[in-house]
């Protein structure tokens, strides 16, 4: 067992993984400097995170290809989630229209909330919804 398998405590293991994320609605906003900046804040994000390895890294316009090794204490979608959260905080501190977009997508879901909050019909009132 050489260097390919990794250990922690009571095992040995390779887990790599290709995960393939993209922004909301597919924006193509990974562009010029930007492209930079998400390189350097998924390489320093996974260093937070302890014995996560970046193998591969590739930033499209409208998507990032991560290759990455992620040891079995973390699961795969918590790890996602904690990089992406990341990422969502952090890129419009980068770009003035990526801080409007995000304004734009939470006054959108903003309307979808209010919906939970509607006033429950008695039995009298519930004919009103009848077609008559």
């Amino acid at each position: 067992m050489t260097s390919r398998f990794r250990k922690l405590s009571h095992s040995l293991y390779e887990c790599k993984y290709h995960i393939v994320f993209c922004p909301k609605y597919r924006y193509r906003i990974f562009k010029d400097a930007i492209v930079e900046y998400v390189r350097q804040q998924v390489y320093q994000l996974c260093k937070q995170k302890e014995q996560v390895v970046v193998l591969g890294l590739n930033v499209q316009p409208e998507h990032v290809h991560l290759v990455v090794e992620i040891p079995p204490k973390y699961a795969v979608s918590e790890f996602m989630g904690y990089l992406k959260g990341k990422l969502a905080i952090r890129l419009p501190s980068v770009s003035v229209r990526l801080d409007w977009m995000r304004r734009k997508s939470e006054s959108m879901s903003n309307g979808r909330r209010s919906r939970k909050n509607k006033p429950k019909l008695c039995k009298e009132s519930c004919s009103i919804n009848k077609v008559q």
